[in-house]
């Protein structure tokens, strides 16, 4: 049996993405994401403006007039969500953690996922991949997959992104969109000062923006349609003037004090993430694979829909 509190938390989140879902998410969703190939629907006749490259030259010499193959897209896609669930993610110095804001963004993909007919799954890593639900359709499974994400206690607190990789590669028989939601934050020592505050817990997350092997990303993205959606807070991008305070790493456990009250310190902390956040998105480019960045103190409806709409122009134009 779930206990209340969890039925009411999952609940919760499917009420609060389902008006996005229903209203454009589903629908721009669809727009963006191809199916898996073509399926030949009919023969008909030949019509000024048709591609000549669609003739069937068979019917045409029976028919003694040109005639084309029509083809209709092969909607069904497999949608996997991989989720970071490392201690960085019980970060959130506003009305989100990380790890319920990646909910909510998987709770959206994945309803307009059945609602377009596709399958979805889950990935949940840390330093290792802690757990797998393979992809199957359904409200019911969907509801299954927000629960995981926001409940699941994993074994470790690092992260591992190629290990995630690779399980995903061992996982995945054919082609899916794998859709990848972590910090992207890497561990850093203490002595770089380079910290923020965890003001929801009194907890404090030591971390700079994490690297990721473009060999892997690459390796990847040649079997699959990858997306990196970065959750993260505004407090891991430039620290906030609140004096000094005593910082533990939710990773790695090291604590550290520092005087965020320094001018210096924080715009230096800020310039550093900066150059570290331009230098992921350089290398996601590099990779060919799309690239989203959400923040736990902003909305993310019209983002999403950014996203949607870029993808989709550049379907078209290919």
């Amino acid at each position: 049996m779930i206990p209340r509190e969890i039925l009411k938390k999952i609940r919760q989140i499917e009420i609060r993405t389902k008006r996005l879902v229903t209203e454009s998410a589903a629908g721009q969703y669809h727009s963006a994401f191809k199916g898996q190939g073509m399926d030949f629907d009919e023969v008909r006749e030949y019509q000024p403006g048709d591609d000549v490259r669609a003739i069937d030259w068979n019917v045409t010499a029976r028919m003694n007039h040109p005639f084309i193959k029509k083809f209709v897209e092969e909607r069904e896609l497999t949608v996997l969500l991989a989720v970071d669930l490392s201690a960085s993610g019980l970060f959130g110095s506003g009305d989100y953690t990380k790890r319920e804001l990646a909910a909510e963004i998987a709770s959206v993909l994945a309803f307009s996922a059945i609602r377009n007919n596709d399958k979805v799954g889950l990935l949940l890593f840390t330093e290792e991949a802690e757990a797998f639900i393979p992809p199957r359709k359904g409200r019911r499974h969907v509801l299954r997959v927000i629960r995981e994400i926001l409940f699941f206690e994993p074994r470790h607190r690092g992260t591992d992104i190629h290990a995630a990789l690779d399980v995903i590669q061992r996982v995945l028989t054919r082609r899916a969109v794998v859709v990848l939601i972590s910090d992207f934050l890497g561990q850093t020592h203490t002595k770089s000062g380079e910290v923020s505050a965890h003001l929801r817990r009194g907890v404090v997350l030591n971390a700079t923006l994490g690297q990721v092997s473009l060999a892997a990303l690459r390796q990847a993205r040649r079997r699959h349609d990858v997306i990196a959606v970065q959750i993260i807070d505004r407090f891991e991008l430039e620290l906030p003037a609140i004096g000094r305070m005593i910082l533990k790493d939710s990773e790695t456990g090291e604590v550290v004090e520092i005087d965020t009250g320094n001018r210096a310190r924080r715009t230096a902390f800020a310039e550093r993430q900066q150059r570290a956040q331009r230098e992921l998105e350089r290398l996601f480019r590099s990779a060919a694979i799309d690239f989203i960045q959400l923040r736990t103190d902003q909305a993310y409806a019209s983002a999403l829909a950014r996203f949607f709409e870029t993808r989709e122009k550049r379907r078209l134009r290919g």
